[in-house]
């Protein structure tokens, strides 16, 4: 499994909406949630329209067999309803082509995510990307890491800097300004 990283910069962001808004507007609406929500692609891809009809998002997430209770940002909330608007409640938000409701595949889901990382210049981009960017523009406007460790039940404040590449840009900006 390849390394991959947070999108950091904002502008690069947006772009990446504009390329995946042309393309498809499944996709589109699949990396809006990714980037508005601190899920893991494996429960993004289960989740059906009557998931989210309400303010809160109930589920137990894939990887750790928690509860989770997510308030689902306004934002995300306002992109999502024209998008549901046709889907049946026991529909899938981000469903294939092939078959009758059924979801896309992981797989699917990061060569989406990275030939529209690639198309918009971003490397070292899949995924996970899309949870990494939450976290780390969460972190850059809040500096709350024990929020965002307990958003990502992740075990320690280390662990979760480690994940959104933090510990790495205040390593960076140190040797970028290590100076005799």
């Amino acid at each position: 499994m390849k390394f991959v990283e947070p999108i950091r910069d904002v502008e690069k962001i947006e772009e990446m909406k504009s390329y995946l808004k042309k393309t498809s507007t499944r996709n589109y609406m699949l990396f809006v949630f990714g980037i508005y929500s601190t899920l893991r692609i494996s429960d993004i891809l289960t989740l059906k329209k009557k998931d989210v009809l309400g303010e809160r998002l109930l589920l137990i997430e894939k990887k750790t067999t928690k509860s989770k209770e997510i308030l689902i940002n306004p934002k995300l909330r306002r992109e999502l309803k024209p998008y549901i608007a046709g889907l049946g409640d026991e529909d899938y938000l981000f469903q294939s082509r092939k078959g009758v409701n059924k979801p896309i595949s992981r797989t699917t889901a990061y060569r989406v995510i990275r030939a529209a990382g690639e198309a918009c210049g971003l490397s070292r981009i899949g995924t996970h990307s899309m949870r990494k960017t939450f976290g780390y523009h969460f972190y850059e406007r809040t500096k709350d890491i024990a929020l965002l460790q307990e958003l990502y039940s992740h075990s320690s404040e280390e662990v979760t800097k480690r994940y959104i590449g933090i510990n790495q840009d205040i390593m960076d900006k140190a040797i970028r300004n290590f100076d005799y």
